[in-house]
Parts: structure tokens; C-alpha cells; sequence
């Protein structure tokens, strides 16, 4: 067969290049190198991350007659027995379907016996986890105290599968995901080397899909090749794979800020045309608000597994949306997911779900709100608005809602024609619109100045009397503020001194009832009288 596929085509066949993998590769080498080789490995993760090919470096590197460094020559004798599968030296076992009893008893004879060419005798059990509980058993003991020329290497994607008896025999790694600029970093040199033209988007589309197994995304790879050609694009990778386009995830989001619930309707018959699944368009929907989300908390857009092209996207969205509006969302829509599931009628689940998306109003902080009523705002809308966007402008001084008055400020406030004061007689002429005017910049001073005179003025020097001694604490606090008004309404400057009338204290009064009433005796009263005689009672003086 001359057609070799990419997986196959491109497995590593050094630790160097195991992608992603290198908190193992690089324990493997130092172990290798410091003679500290364990009788037994268990590597355990998700699919296609390298497992079984990081176990076939490790037995070629234990073989191999001319090993660099802690990695396989890949040319020795022993090395290309190994890569080509023509040693009995290293014996690879598909736990899935020699799961028996039985097999595992051959295992355990032949393990007895010594390697045949090279230093160690390597048994690779793949899928070690679907191997019954009879077969663990019969492992246990030669597993514990193997031969010193055997190595067991198990894989696995279910470790939790694994007894612990197992495990607590082994050296376990644990195998990681692959990130996304590992595995387009991986394709695109794969393309590159095999002359195709790829744009990023399509690799950032191939990445995702396979979901951080390196062999699927080969696997995808060459069948979008085939496909497309030498030149491949975004556009036909998404109807090659029928994949929901990303457009379509950014018409909701601003259908969502400009209530455009026509968007909804149109949306889901885009998705029926399409032969698209309505869950998968759920899912997809909160990964582009989650994304909205994480570029808005953190203002970056390393958190986003996305094109180049997209990440400007959801730049230009950052700030149209409140965290706690984008909390709602994804809650909303988290539910929404699993009605869909369970739905009969998914297509009328999702119409809904987006009608009810597109008509959620926008949340407010405590804050925000005392804001607006303090300014006298009504709140902004959605379509243009968001706590960061949202500025509430400051008003000149209104009544109960002013800090401390600066000189520019009362200028712009009182901007008329000086009025002339020579005399007190002339003051007291415009007193009270003077007052009216403190009032108006200033309400919790004016209100004790209403009923106030001036009580006399010269040149420098005004002494004001205050109708009530209760204001007069108050009145001295702001005695810088009334100093600039009187300054901007009558041009002077002058200072000020507040008294207050004297009122007279007042004794306080006798109960009007013992002192006023009539003090009548028995006699005159027949009232009394009548009570004294028939029930008994007498007059308490």
C-alpha cells in the first residue's frame, strides 16, 4: 500500500517528538538515564495523546544497542525490529480483546522466559482496563515480583477502571490533553511538508473538533485533504465536517443587544435547511457567550480557543455586555441545553429559548441605580449600554445632591447682573432672593435660612439671625459656601457671623386637667355622690 495515512505517517518515534506530552517524556529519559527503570508502567488519559506510542519509544529505548542521550538511535538492529513489529522481544496485547483468563495465564508463562535479542522482554497491554477481575487477579503476583529482564507497560483511557491493586504495583503517568496551538502548530507543519495550503481559521476548526486528541485531528486532516485539494479553506472544511457556522453565533449575540427577535426565527430555519443539530447549536452558543465572557473578566484573548479572525471579533464585543447580563445568559442557556435534549419538538424548544434570549432585559448593580435616581437618569438601553460603556454624567448642583460648591461652579449658577449693596436697608430689599438662590444651590442649608435677616453689614462684615437655634450648627458648618454665594450674587466679599434668637424657655405648664377642672366635692357632684353611697368609694385627695 503506497498511501500511508498522517497518523501513521507522522508518530513520533522519538520523546522529543511527542507533542505536548513533555512532563513524561522528560521523566522517561531522566529515569532511563539514572538507571531507575521500574518493572512496570501505567499510562492512562483521553485518546489519541500518545499513549501507546510514548510505551514503543520506551521499549525501543531499553533495546536499543545505540542509545543518545535517553532517546532510540531508530537505526540499530533493535530499533527497526521494534518499529516494524518483527521482535519477540516486545510483545503488544489488545486488553480489549484478550481479556480472558486464559490469556492472561499464557502472558504469565512466557513471561518466564529471557528476551531473545535484546536487554529487556516488554509486554505493551493496550485497553488494559477491559480485562475481567479473574484476569487482574492472575496478574497480581507475577506483576509484583516479574522477572528482572520483563517491563508491563498498560494503557489506558479509563483508569478509574483499573483496581487498585493494579495501579499501586505501577509508576502511573498521566497523559494530558493536547492544547489547540499544539495541535495546529503539529498541522500545520504536516501541511507544510506535504504542500497543501491551509489558512489558520481551517486549523483552528480541525483543532477544535478534535477536542485535544492529536490522532483525530490527523484523521481530520486527511479527510479534509481529500476533499479539498492542495488549498484548503475555511468555508469548505465547515461543509465538509457540516459544521454551524461562526456567523451565525454572532448574528445572536447582536440580535441580543438591539432585541431584533426576527434573528431567532430566521436562525432556527437556517438550521433546519442545514440538516444542523439543534443541540450542537445550543453548545456552540454557549461557548461563543463563555468566550464573550472570558475576554470581557480578563480584557485578553489567551483564554479563547479561537481563529485569529474570531478573537478580533469578540475583541470588538468586550464591552457590550455586563458580567451580570453574561452570567444570565449562560445560565439561561445551560438550562435551555438540557430542555433540548429531552424536547420532542427541538426545532419549537430552541424558537422559544432564543425569543426568550433575545428579550432579557438588561441587569442593573445597586450602585448603577442610585446613580441614575440621584442625577434623575433613566436607565440606558441595551442596544447601548453596559455598566463599562455607561457613564452617568454629572449635572450642575441640584437640590440635595451637591458637593462642596467651587467658586467656577456658583459663577456658572448665578451668572445676572451684580446687584449694589451699600446698607443693610439695601440688603434687606434682595435678602429673600438671595436666600431663594442658596436655597436652590444648596437645600440643607438654604431650608434654615428661609426665615433669617441680616441683622447688620458693613463693608467686611455681615451678622445674619437665624429664626431658630436648631439650624444654627449646621449654617456654621457651610459658612464657607455662604461666603462665596453672597460673594457671586452681591460681589463682595465679607465674612460672615450666624446668631440665633434667644428663645424664652418656657415653665412647663401644670396638667390643665388637676389644675383647670372644677373641684367639685361630693355634695355638688351627684355623680360621686351616688358612687360613694351605693358602691362604697371614697374621694382620694
Amino acid at each position: 500500500m503506497s498511501y500511508i495515512v498522517t497518523a501513521l505517517k507522522w508518530r513520533p518515534q522519538k520523546f522529543s517528538e511527542v507533542v505536548g506530552q513533555s512532563h513524561i517524556t522528560q521523566t522517561l529519559k531522566n529515569s532511563i538515564k539514572n538507571g531507575r527503570i521500574a518493572h512496570a508502567y501505567i499510562f492512562a488519559g483521553p485518546r489519541g495523546v500518545g499513549k501507546t506510542t510514548t510505551a514503543r519509544i520506551l521499549a525501543k529505548r531499553l533495546n536499543c544497542l545505540n542509545p543518545q542521550e535517553g532517546e532510540p538511535c531508530n537505526e540499530c538492529e533493535m530499533c527497526r525490529a521494534i518499529q516494524s513489529g518483527q521482535t519477540m522481544d516486545v510483545i503488544e496485547i489488545d486488553g480489549a480483546s484478550n481479556r480472558r483468563i486464559d490469556e492472561i495465564r499464557q502472558l504469565r508463562e512466557s513471561v518466564r522466559y529471557a528476551p531473545t535479542a535484546g536487554k529487556y522482554k516488554v509486554y505493551i497491554i493496550d485497553e488494559v482496563h477491559m480485562l475481567t477481575t479473574e484476569s487482574f487477579n492472575a496478574l497480581l503476583k507475577t506483576l509484583e515480583e516479574p522477572p528482572e529482564h520483563t517491563i508491563f507497560i498498560f494503557a489506558t483511557t479509563d483508569i478509574h477502571k483499573v483496581p487498585l491493586t493494579i495501579i499501586s504495583r505501577c509508576q502511573r503517568f498521566d497523559f494530558r490533553r493536547i492544547e489547540l496551538n499544539e495541535i495546529k502548530g503539529l498541522l500545520s507543519k504536516i501541511a507544510k511538508a506535504e504542500s497543501i495550503e491551509i489558512d489558520d481559521e481551517s486549523l483552528t476548526i480541525i483543532a477544535k473538533k478534535a477536542d485535544g486528541a492529536l490522532r483525530d485531528a490527523q484523521s481530520l486532516f486527511d479527510q479534509v485533504a481529500s476533499y479539498c485539494g492542495s488549498k484548503i479553506t475555511s468555508d469548505e472544511v465547515r461543509k465538509m465536517l457540516n459544521l454551524i457556522d461562526e456567523d451565525i453565533f454572532f448574528g445572536i449575540s447582536e440580535a441580543v443587544l438591539k432585541n431584533d427577535f426576527r434573528v431567532a426565527y430566521e436562525t432556527v430555519q437556517k438550521l433546519y435547511e442545514n440538516g444542523w443539530n439543534f443541540i450542537d447549536f445550543v453548545m456552540g452558543l454557549i461557548e461563543h457567550f463563555r468566550n464573550i465572557m472570558a475576554i470581557s473578566v480578563t480584557g485578553s484573548a489567551k483564554y479563547l480557543e479561537a481563529s485569529e479572525m474570531s478573537k478580533l471579533k469578540y475583541e470588538s464585543l468586550k464591552a457590550s455586555f455586563s458580567e451580570a447580563d453574561l452570567l444570565r445568559i449562560l445560565t439561561f442557556l445551560t438550562k435551555l441545553l438540557a430542555e433540548v435534549k429531552i424536547a420532542q419538538n427541538q426545532r419549537l424548544s430552541v424558537e422559544i429559548g432564543l425569543s426568550k434570549l433575545i428579550g432579557l432585559e438588561r441587569s442593573a448593580t445597586i450602585t448603577e441605580l442610585i446613580d441614575i435616581l440621584k442625577n434623575k437618569e433613566t436607565l440606558p438601553t441595551k442596544s447601548n449600554s453596559t455598566p463599562q460603556q455607561t457613564e452617568v454624567k454629572k449635572k450642575a448642583p441640584i437640590e440635595n445632591n451637591i458637593s462642596p460648591v467651587k467658586e467656577e461652579t456658583i459663577k456658572k449658577e448665578t451668572e445676572k447682573p451684580r446687584i449694589e449693596i451699600n446698607s443693610i436697608d439695601d440688603l434687606k430689599l434682595h435678602w429673600k432672593e438671595f436666600i431663594a438662590e442658596v436655597n436652590r444651590q444648596k437645600f440643607s442649608v438654604g431650608s434654615f435660612l428661609i426665615n433669617s435677616s441680616p441683622l447688620s453689614f458693613s463693608n467686611s462684615h455681615l451678622v445674619i439671625q437665624l429664626a431658630k437655634k436648631e439650624g444654627l450648627e449646621i449654617v456654621n458648618f457651610n459658612i464657607r459656601f455662604l461666603t462665596e454665594a453672597f460673594k457671586n450674587y452681591f460681589g463682595k466679599k465679607v465674612t460672615i457671623e450666624i446668631k440665633a434668637i434667644e428663645s424664652e424657655e418656657k415653665k412647663p405648664q401644670e396638667n390643665s386637667f388637676t389644675n383647670n377642672a372644677p373641684k367639685n366635692s361630693p355634695e355638688d357632684n351627684p355623680l360621686i355622690k351616688a358612687i360613694i353611697e351605693k358602691l362604697g368609694g371614697k374621694e382620694i385627695k
